[in-house]
């Protein structure tokens, strides 16, 4: 039986990996920074690291031929100069202990799939970005993006197959943007961002929590974009948002300056425009689920 080591397993996308997981009879080691969510199951075993420590119980490795990362502190949460140090910190240490920690102890670890983000890619109306893009996103995040990636693809020293999964915006009906952009729509008060032109590649949490495990059973290798085959703008996700809530539309879109205001720094997460493309991924035999936005938003509101 599978034995797979989660970090970030009790998060948004975490859970839903786990489900999916159990479902496959995949045994689950996590690791968590808090000792209340320590839980030994015989298919769901918690164990504590504390990373700022550089503290990790290695024993969380016995019997793990696969590591799913997810850890990363949330990049929703005002981006002061601490907070961007802890932002990049939350990924790049926890890679470095979990790499030192194979190294030390010799543990046969074949293969990590890590979670990244779309983020890497530039600002841009009209570019398809495809993974093979060199060009880097001179924002924050694509400074993020791209620090986390070196530090996973680290692991390729020891021989470790690397597979990094960039993650668009994630529907779910249990937190994470989607919850956010719908509040204003439930009170009749939703409109678009800026042109609304941005683009928004976006991605089921169930597809998503079934491409880790995908890319786990099937061995992929390399970088693959973790976004739904239709990425629409932000005119479209908004409207399609209300139209599945039954709320009308009637405010004018709220302007970049007044949310630079409300968000500082943060306010690009609403504007940056990033169309990106799912070939890769399907071209492996992933299939989607949710390839159109509405019967996503439908199922996640329904």
């Amino acid at each position: 039986m599978q034995k797979i080591l989660i970090t970030g397993a009790t998060g948004l996308i975490g859970e839903e990996i786990v489900k999916v997981c159990h479902d496959q009879n995949v045994v689950v080691h996590f690791l968590t920074t808090s000792k209340k969510k320590l839980s030994n199951n015989t298919n769901y075993k918690g164990f504590y690291w504390n990373p700022d420590n550089n503290e990790i119980d290695a024993s969380c490795f016995e019997g793990v031929d696969t590591i799913i990362n997810l850890a990363g502190a949330t990049i929703s949460k005002r981006w002061t100069d601490s907070y961007k140090k802890e932002i990049i910190a939350s990924r790049t240490e926890t890679a470095k202990l979990l790499l030192d920690t194979i190294r030390t102890n010799d543990f046969p670890v074949k293969q990590i799939v890590s979670a990244s983000a779309i983020g890497i890619y530039p600002d841009s109306l009209t570019n398809y970005y495809e993974e093979d893009e060199k060009e880097i996103s001179d924002s924050f995040l694509g400074k993020v993006v791209s620090q986390w990636e070196s530090a996973i693809n680290a692991f390729s020293t020891l021989g470790i197959k690397v597979t990094t999964i960039r993650i668009g915006l994630v529907l779910s009906e249990k937190g994470g943007a989607l919850t956010e952009i719908a509040k204003p729509v439930r009170f009749g008060a939703g409109s678009a961002f800026g042109s609304g032109n941005q683009w928004q590649s976006w991605i089921h949490i169930e597809d998503l929590a079934q491409l880790f495990v995908y890319a786990v059973k099937n061995n992929l290798t390399g970088i693959y974009n973790g976004v739904a085959p239709n990425p629409v703008t932000n005119t479209e996700l908004i409207k399609a948002v209300a139209k599945t809530l039954h709320k009308p539309l009637i405010l004018p879109n709220i302007p970049k300056l007044a949310m630079k205001f409300v968000l500082g720094e943060m306010h690009i997460l609403l504007f940056e425009s990033q169309r990106v493309s799912a070939t890769k991924t399907e071209s492996e035999g992933f299939e989607f689920k949710y390839h159109h936005l509405e019967p996503a938003l439908l199922d996640i509101f329904s």
